[in-house]
């Protein structure tokens, strides 16, 4: 699929490429009418989510993992490094197995499978996830697992790569 020509796009959009720059960004903009909305949350994702740096990044590999989404894994390796995730967890996102993790780690990659496979976290996990998280964690992590399942399947449908990117 081609990039859109952004002298076609609405001007807002166009102008928000000028610094949202990667692929992905670039072929949202086939969106007209959501893709500001999508690159508001995308920043929202990364600068205003309550849940731990490093937790987050493993969930979000997780997901790509399972979505095999290559563009996505390039990005968030990246990110997770950057951010201090070790490389037995990088490695466990490929996985989904938690023996080596601590215990915070493994919890995230269990219920990241869990809302992968069962859509939601039963009243068990919930609690669970209520003895490391704050409900306002809760609900960001929630919503990042969700947002990067959308990311997965958008990268993965229009066959996004990162041929081209800075």
């Amino acid at each position: 699929m081609e990039y859109p020509d952004p002298a076609t796009l609405p001007a807002e959009l166009r102008e928000a490429l000028t610094t949202h720059t990667a692929n992905i960004y670039r072929m949202v903009a086939h969106s007209h009418g959501l893709g500001l909305s999508f690159l508001d949350m995308a920043a929202a994702m990364l600068q205003t989510n309550s849940v731990p740096f490093p937790l987050r990044e493993l969930a979000i590999l997780r997901v790509g993992h399972v979505y095999e989404s290559p563009y996505e894994l390039h990005h968030h390796e990246r990110f997770a490094r950057a951010v201090g995730l070790n490389e037995n967890a990088i490695a466990a996102a490929a996985t989904g197995v938690r023996a080596g993790l601590s215990t915070e780690e493994a919890s995230i990659l269990g219920w990241t499978d869990h809302l992968l496979a069962e859509h939601t976290l039963g009243e068990a996990e919930r609690k669970q996830a209520l003895e490391l998280f704050s409900v306002t964690q809760l609900a960001d992590f929630v919503l990042t697992v969700g947002f990067y399942q959308l990311v997965c399947n958008f990268l993965n449908t229009f066959d996004v790569t990162t041929e081209g990117e800075a």
